[in-house]
């Protein structure tokens, strides 16, 4: 993770997506303006009133969830919170990644300022205490049902900071979190009347994989774009189907016409396309190729929705209860994470759907039956070599398993807490599947690349786009052309990390400097 000079500042207007992205995987630090402290004090004294009343008010002078009916005295309300947060840190299995975990503690963070938890600026400081030391605390992949919040990964945030439990230290070594917050010269925190509650109710981990997941697949939208256009010349495909008077005046989809766009100006200048404008007997490509932009299009669309509905929701103030302006501490049921599941869910099928027409046009410059004149599986000596056999096989077993995946977590639900939390989201299921998802899309591309270039290669004579020729370029900086078969395993990394890090849309842009 590389450390951003950039520092975030938090107001009560909220935070935008390049902010969360700066934060999580970046390592931005942030700093809690002085609009955002006074919002913050002002919600704590309305809390600070009621607690020396005996008024009954959930999570702050009641039980949690099934036990809400349950009047707990002033004296033991500290222990309350505490007990909260121990009873709640419940995850197991192996840790979730770095960027997430500084996504939950960000966007946790981020609702603080809001000025609607009502917690002390102590405690939002120890939040921002931690992103700036980088310390991420140790948040096991399984305990959320995505409502009431994303409960256990929050609870072993807030685990962490009240000096207990684990923590990844700033040189990624897992150590107990007392240590690692003294070395900081960080204070555990203390937890007062409604502060544990405060930490755990909200939809941030879902969201914050929601808001990585549209810029990682903003990427590959362009990146499919880009190893469509390459699989078309080694194809030798036609340009003629993406031509703009085919798209938007005929059919009125966005993003398709946002990728047949794409398609028209990467091919641009194509020597291998314009080698066979005539005595061609083809009359129309396969659909892998000539829908391309209709299926890569959907995809964009999704993805704007999505990003809709990640916005609302970074716009939004998630506790349960909440503080109102007027000093009201109302109970609701905003947590429940349905909005962002759905959206999770729904990236997940059409990602899926776009790497596995990917995999189809692998299949077609590997299959001599098909290929229009490339030898078998693009071997350099076919029979000898295998050649990109088994390239296909492992995308073959990526699209399968992201077939799987793409059935949508939302649809279920398992009733908790003695039947009072009877309806679930599971949509932070529905992110951690969605960020698999996009890695083997990332690996599925990364082979459509390494084929492509191949296939484009083996064209003796003819000449690509230079759009497509700048990102063969990009990719035999760490890929050699073909040759006698080799270790592949670290060819296809390689390839997929062109994909994965920009370098392919980057290099493309070169050329199309309006590439999307």
């Amino acid at each position: 993770m590389a450390q951003k000079s950039k520092t975030v500042v938090l107001n009560t207007s909220g935070v935008s997506f390049q902010d969360v992205m700066d934060v999580a995987r970046y390592g931005a630090k942030v700093e809690i303006s002085d609009q955002a402290k006074k919002a913050i004090d002002a919600s704590r004294k309305y809390i600070d009133d009621y607690t020396k009343g005996g008024k009954a008010i959930y999570g702050v002078s009641t039980g949690f969830g099934a036990l809400a009916d349950k009047f707990i005295e002033p004296g033991d309300r500290v222990q309350l919170q505490k007990s909260l947060i121990r009873s709640h840190a419940a995850g197991v299995g192996a840790p979730v990644e770095r960027e997430v975990v500084r996504a939950l503690i960000f966007l946790r963070l981020r609702t603080m300022t809001s000025g609607r938890t009502g917690v002390r600026y102590e405690l939002a400081k120890t939040y921002a205490d931690f992103l700036n030391a980088n310390l991420t605390p140790v948040v096991p992949e399984f305990g959320s049902l995505g409502c009431s919040g994303d409960l256990a990964p929050l609870s072993h945030c807030a685990l962490a900071m009240m000096g207990e439990g684990k923590v990844h230290d700033e040189s990624g070594n897992i150590v107990d979190s007392a240590v690692a917050m003294k070395k900081a010269g960080i204070a555990p925190i203390e937890l007062q009347a409604k502060e544990g509650l405060a930490l755990i109710n909200g939809t941030d981990g879902m969201l914050g994989m929601l808001i990585m997941a549209i810029a990682d697949l903003r990427n590959l939208c362009s990146a499919a774009d880009i190893t469509t256009a390459m699989s078309i010349e080694g194809l030798l495909g036609t340009d003629k189907v993406f031509a703009p008077d085919l798209h938007a005046p005929l059919r009125k989809q966005l993003g398709q016409a946002v990728s047949a766009a794409n398609l028209f100006a990467l091919l641009k200048g194509s020597g291998i396309v314009a080698s066979h404008f005539e005595g061609d007997t083809r009359v129309q490509d396969a659909y892998s190729l000539r829908c391309a932009p209709q299926v890569a299009g959907a995809v964009r669309d999704t993805v704007d929705y999505a990003e809709m509905i990640a916005g609302r929701e970074l716009d939004s103030a998630i506790d349960n209860p909440v503080v109102q302006p007027d000093g009201r501490v109302e109970s609701n049921g905003n947590f429940h994470g349905a909005p962002v599941a759905y959206v999770l869910d729904f990236l997940a099928i059409a990602a899926a759907d776009l790497g596995s027409m990917a995999e189809r046009r692998t299949d077609r410059m590997l299959d001599p039956a098909r290929s229009v004149g490339l030898p078998a599986f693009l071997a350099f000596n076919a029979g000898v070599d295998s050649g990109l056999m088994i390239a296909q096989y492992t995308q073959a077993a990526l699209v399968s398993e992201n077939k799987r995946l793409a059935t949508p977590a939302s649809v279920d639900s398992i009733p908790s807490s003695a039947m009072q939390e009877d309806h679930v989201s599971m949509g932070w299921s529905a992110a951690r599947k969605l960020r698999k998802v996009i890695d083997n899309l990332t690996h599925i591309l990364g082979i459509e690349l390494l084929t492509a270039a191949r296939a484009i290669e083996l064209r003796k004579g003819l000449k690509p786009a230079a759009a497509t020729a700048a990102v063969i370029a990009e990719l035999r900086k760490v890929v050699d052309p073909i040759g006698p078969d080799r270790f592949l395993a670290p060819e296809i990394e390689a390839a997929s990390a062109i994909i994965r890090d920009g370098v392919a849309v980057v290099a493309a842009k070169k050329v199309v400097t309006n590439l999307n």
